[in-house]
């Protein structure tokens, strides 16, 4: 469910990394050409070749990814813990795909930040570059602003200190379970699809996250390798939606059919899923990590996904003028997971804190944040640290994403020597 607030202002272009006075409520929407970060950086032609040379990438990777996951398909009737290691692999592919399409098509400054419950976890290495010190198993919530949100988090997984790309878990809504490739391929990666009924969802969630608390013995298994738990990193967005006019009107009645404060920036969170995946996880799962996800070039009472649409982001040349994002985290055995109203209340009261972080970064063009949570290689003494690490979304190598066309490139090529070598035997 989500939150209202009165019509947003009129658009205005933005030149400096702060967020602009509120403007009188009422005042008209823009224009579609009166856009917060100014006219497209690509004219017509060129935006047309983004378009093509992002569908071929992202499509063709799509296709050879897809393709890998069902070349070890054969692995589940063989041995169930191998094949778990190789799809872990092919979304480790997926996860590079992301990467290198945010790098290549919509470059932009990443501000991370946290507060002291993530004390030395946030790493900037001396190339620049961001490493963080997660656990290998943890429940990740966020704040929902715009569809590509899952993007930046699933780099964060990336960038591990143990990386963790391969082992992040998303919840979805079902009608994704049906898109062409997609939708086979987030299956094999034992994503959880949610009808929003919560009588089919719950015993399909369960069955879901007893398979994530087994112990494996991970590839090569002949050889006698203990069985232990795989990471996992569960992604939840218990706002089930992003923000939006429509969502933010539904939040807003609920607040006031519930008798509770609404929210300004944020939806008003469900609690049932997160409270029943922590449950289910209390013996495997320490800490849940909060992040707080804000886009620069918003102005207050729009809505990202008016500002930062694909064609706009990907193909125009008008990315977010930074991604920020502020950690926390949070002891599991400190949440009252087995009190649904205590639950409830505890889930509000953190999207509260984070509407007071949300309203400070429109005031001031960042978040709150500790000197304590970041470490900067090589970075300045003491006396003139920062709390925030100023990084981008890009791979560890630039030939890094090749990976994604090994299996079948292979198969392919063994493929062909094998039909050469039959046809020899056969005199052909």
């Amino acid at each position: 469910m989500s939150q209202t607030g009165s019509e947003g202002p009129r658009l205005r272009k933005q030149t400096d990394t702060g967020s602009k006075a509120d403007l009188p409520n009422g005042a008209p929407k823009s224009t579609k050409d009166d856009h917060p970060l100014g006219p497209p950086q690509f004219g017509a032609l060129m935006q047309l070749l983004r378009i093509v040379g992002f569908a071929i990438y992202f499509l063709g990777s799509c296709l050879f990814i897809h393709f890998a996951q069902i070349l070890g398909t054969p692995l589940y009737f063989l041995s169930k813990d191998d094949f778990y290691a190789y799809m872990a692999l092919t979304k480790q592919y997926f996860g590079l795909l992301v990467t290198t399409m945010t790098q290549w098509w919509s470059p932009t400054l990443v501000r991370i930040s946290g507060d002291k419950s993530v004390a030395g976890q946030l790493h900037q290495e001396a190339d620049g570059s961001l490493r963080v010190h997660f656990p290998d198993r943890l429940v990740l919530i966020a704040n929902h602003q715009i569809y590509t949100d899952w993007l930046y988090l699933w780099w964060i997984a990336y960038t591990n200190s143990t990386p963790t790309h391969g082992h992040i878990y998303i919840i979805l809504k079902e009608s994704l379970k049906w898109v062409p490739i997609i939708g086979p391929a987030m299956q094999l990666y034992g994503f959880v699809f949610m009808a929003r009924r919560w009588a089919k969802d719950q015993e399909r969630l369960r069955y879901r996250l007893q398979k994530l608390n087994s112990r494996h013995a991970g590839p090569l298994s002949g050889e006698q390798r203990e069985a232990q738990l795989d990471p996992m990193w569960l992604l939840i967005f218990p706002e089930g939606t992003n923000l939006s006019a429509n969502t933010r009107k539904a939040s807003a009645k609920f607040a006031a059919k519930s008798e509770s404060a609404d929210l300004k920036h944020q939806i008003l969170p469900r609690s049932t899923g997160l409270q029943f995946c922590l449950q289910e996880t209390r013996d495997t799962v320490d800490y849940v990590y909060d992040c707080t996800i804000a886009y620069e070039g918003i102005p207050r009472g729009e809505y990202g996904q008016d500002i930062f649409s694909l064609r706009s982001v990907y193909f125009q040349g008008r990315p977010p003028k930074s991604v920020n994002m502020h950690w926390r985290r949070f002891a599991v055995k400190d949440i009252p997971i087995d009190d649904k109203d205590a639950m409830y209340e505890w889930m509000v009261a953190r999207w509260r804190e984070k509407d007071e972080l949300l309203d400070k970064f429109l005031e001031t063009g960042k978040f709150p944040a500790s000197v304590e949570a970041v470490h900067i290689e090589n970075g300045p003494d003491d006396a003139f640290k920062t709390p925030y690490i100023n990084t981008e979304v890009k791979p560890r190598s630039p030939l890094e994403f090749l990976q994604m066309f090994a299996p079948v490139s292979a198969a392919v090529l063994v493929a062909r020597i094998a039909v050469q070598l039959v046809d020899r035997l056969l005199g052909r």
